[in-house]
């Protein structure tokens, strides 16, 4: 993985940090501005991400907030019901997401979900704005079907930070490298089968076997978050940690 391009508030992203864009155009996310004609600098410090693919570039820094966004996906957290929907936690620092009783693949008021406060749902925000209740759903509105999410049964929820999270979500280059420089995951799936959701907003769950299994798993995510392990890290780290088991 390349070395990443930490920049300062008012620093110009360098030229050939820039991805290939298609059509002339560019996506700026968090922490940059346009400065016509062609600069692009950072508004705060942040190390600089690039998706190459998506001809888009953003800044992340450890202790921003998350801030739900339309796509992200999510691990939110019922906190109560009411007759047509759920009040669900995304962070501790957001209002109350909004989930539909019926915003689940195939349900209606016989066959939905029965949750109740302190579930878990892998979600996918559907509606965020500044001036109405975020909203999520359990499924993919344009084909009807789950796609993975649903309420999570069992398992550990474990925290990281927003950027750590996108980072664990970027996948693998064509030859197997990480996008995001975390191989935490794809080292333990090695040698222990396990199952994980990943969401935006900071936030692991983690099911195993057994419960000290979960609990290595969710500890070294944790832990290359906090220790901003390098690879070599991190591969040593999971390792001894599957070594101890």
């Amino acid at each position: 993985m390349a070395t990443i391009t930490v920049l300062l508030p008012g620093e110009e992203v360098p030229v050939d940090q820039l991805p290939k864009a298609r059509k002339g155009k560019l996506t700026l996310g968090p922490g940059l501005r346009h400065i016509a004609p062609s600069t692009i600098l950072s508004t705060t410090t942040g190390s600089l991400y690039v998706d190459h693919k998506k001809s888009a570039l953003w800044l992340e820094h450890d202790n921003g907030r998350y801030q739900p966004a339309v796509g992200d996906s999510v691990i939110a957290q019922v906190h109560h019901g009411g007759a047509e929907s759920y009040a669900c936690s995304l962070t501790p620092h957001t209002s109350f997401a909004l989930l539909g009783q019926l915003a689940f693949e195939g349900a209606n008021k016989k066959t939905r979900p029965q949750l109740k406060a302190g579930d878990l749902v892998y979600a996918r925000v559907s509606r965020a704005s500044k001036w109405e209740d975020t909203e999520i759903e359990c499924f993919n509105s344009g084909t009807g079907k789950a796609e993975g999410m649903g309420p999570l049964k069992g398992g550990m929820l474990f925290d990281v930070s927003p950027s750590f999270a996108r980072r664990l979500m970027m996948g693998t280059e064509k030859d197997g490298r990480s996008k995001g420089g975390v191989v935490v995951l794809e080292e333990v799936g090695e040698k222990v089968r396990f199952e994980v959701a990943v969401g935006r907003n900071g936030r692991v769950w983690v099911d195993s076997s057994s419960v000290r299994e979960t609990l290595a798993v969710g500890r070294l995510v944790t832990q290359a978050d906090e220790g901003k392990w390098n690879l070599e890290q991190q591969r040593k780290a999971v390792k001894k940690s599957l070594r101890d088991l």
